[in-house]
C-alpha cells in the first residue's frame, strides 16, 4: 500500500472511530508500529488529527477536515437533521444548497420525497448549488432542475468559489437557502473555517429570502475563522437533541426558530 493511500485510510478510520491505537492499526494494515507512528506524526503536523500517547484522536472543529473524512462523524444526527430540513421545503421552491455533509444529506432527502416527483415534463424543484458533489447527485434527477454556480473548486469541500461563482449567484434569487456551517454562535452568527467559502456562502445568504441553518450539536456555540452571516439573517436552525438547552435558548432569544430532531 502506498503511503498516500495509507494516510487516507487512517483518516477514514479516525473519522469512523474518533480515536485509533497505533498497535491495533498496525496489525490491521499489516505494517510496523513505527510506520504508523510516522504517519500519525505527519497527519498531526498537517493538523488533521491530534496525537495521543499510543495513538491519535480526531480533532473537534478547529480545522477544516476534507469532506470525505467528515461523513461518518455524527452521522445519525446529521441524517435526522437533513430529513427534517428537507421536509421544510415546499414544491416549486427555488432552494439553495451550499457544500457540506449535512446539506448533501438534505439534497438526498429532497429527491427521496414522493411528493416531489415530476408532473409531466416540469421539475418540482430548482436547486442552486455551489457544491460539485451535490450537483453530481442531482443532475440525473428529473424532478430537480439543477443550477451550478461555476467557479474554482476547493478539494476539501467540493465547493465552487471565486469571481465566476460570484458573477452567477449575483444574478439569481432563491426562495430558501439551506445553509451548512462549520460553526454557529448566537452572538457571532454562522461561520466557516475558510474565508473563500464564507464569502460565497454569504452571497448565497444575501440572495435568499429565507435561511435555514443545519448544524449538529457539536457546532453550536462555537466560532470559526470567517463569518458567513450574523444571526439576524438566519430564520430557522435545525439541530439534534444533544444540543445544550441554554445555547438553544440563546438562539431563540436572537429571534431564530429552533427545530430539534
Amino acid at each position: 500500500m502506498a503511503r498516500h493511500e495509507r494516510l487516507s485510510l487512517l483518516l477514514d478510520m479516525l473519522g469512523q472511530r474518533e480515536k485509533i491505537d497505533v498497535e491495533e492499526v498496525a496489525a490491521e494494515l499489516d505494517v510496523s508500529a513505527a510506520t504508523i507512528r510516522r504517519d500519525l506524526d505527519h497527519l498531526d503536523e498537517q493538523q488533521l488529527l491530534t496525537r495521543t500517547r499510543g495513538g491519535a484522536v480526531a480533532n473537534d472543529i478547529a480545522y477544516d477536515l476534507p469532506l470525505r473524512y467528515k461523513t461518518a462523524r455524527n452521522a445519525p444526527e446529521k441524517q435526522r437533521i437533513s430529513t427534517a430540513a428537507a421536509a421544510l421545503i415546499e414544491r416549486g421552491t427555488v432552494v439553495g444548497l451550499n457544500g457540506g455533509t449535512t446539506t448533501t444529506g438534505v439534497a438526498r432527502a429532497l429527491v427521496m420525497r414522493p411528493d416531489l416527483g415530476t408532473r409531466g415534463d416540469e421539475p418540482s424543484l430548482t436547486v442552486v448549488t455551489n457544491a460539485l458533489n451535490i450537483a453530481n447527485e442531482l443532475a440525473v434527477r428529473p424532478s430537480v432542475k439543477t443550477v451550478v454556480s461555476g467557479g474554482v473548486a476547493r478539494p476539501q469541500s467540493f465547493e465552487l468559489s471565486g469571481p465566476l461563482a460570484t458573477l452567477v449567484l449575483g444574478e439569481l434569487t432563491m426562495d430558501v437557502l439551506v445553509l451548512g456551517v462549520d460553526t454557529i454562535d448566537p452572538v457571532f452568527g454562522a461561520a466557516a473555517h475558510h474565508e473563500g467559502e464564507a464569502s460565497i456562502n454569504r452571497l448565497m445568504v444575501d440572495r435568499a429570502q429565507r435561511v435555514i441553518a443545519v448544524a449538529d450539536s457539536s457546532k453550536l456555540g462555537r466560532r470559526a475563522f470567517a463569518q458567513i452571516c450574523p444571526m439576524d439573517r438566519v430564520d430557522t436552525l435545525v439541530t439534534d437533541t444533544a444540543a445544550d438547552a441554554e445555547v438553544l435558548r440563546a438562539f431563540e432569544s436572537a429571534g431564530v426558530t429552533v427545530l430539534v430532531v
